[in-house]
């Protein structure tokens, strides 16, 4: 059984209260309980972890290099400009797949540019809390 670390960002927790348009209405709770029967059903073990703090990720993403096949990361708005999330994704070597609930590309401007993708082997985003079901799935794929 494979073994993802899955790492939600700032104000992840705030999903199914924050801007439901954009982030749907189903609870971070939920979420993280879909998340699990979903990677149940893949044959993955998935552990989720959750920090608004940058430098908490990062440490996270280190322990990656202990037990980790891959990183599954919704990085929020660090995605747009956090250099040390970047550095600790390529520092671990492991397959990363960065997601997204919105479609970045169809908003602000700011959030077209990803400084953690070049790093990753893909990146989704615009299906709410499909894009973590999707990626599980690739990670699957991706491990073999």
């Amino acid at each position: 059984m494979h073994k993802i670390l899955l790492i939600h960002g700032p104000n992840i927790c705030l999903t199914g209260r924050r801007e439901t348009g954009v982030y749907g209405a189903d609870t971070f709770e939920s979420i993280n309980e879909e998340i699990l029967s979903r990677a149940k059903a893949l044959d993955l073990e998935v552990e989720i972890f959750w920090s608004n703090h940058e430098g908490a990720i990062v440490d996270k993403i280190h322990e990656a290099l202990n037990g980790f096949e891959g990183i599954v990361i919704n990085a929020g708005a660090y995605t747009h400009y956090s250099y040390a999330i970047r550095d600790a994704i390529a520092a671990v070597e492991r397959p990363c797949i960065e997601v997204h609930f919105s479609n970045v590309h169809a908003r602000e401007e700011f959030r077209h540019k990803s400084v953690i993708a070049p790093v990753c082997k893909g990146v989704i985003c615009g299906f709410q809390k499909y894009s973590y079901f999707l990626a599980l799935q690739a990670m699957k794929d991706l491990l073999g």
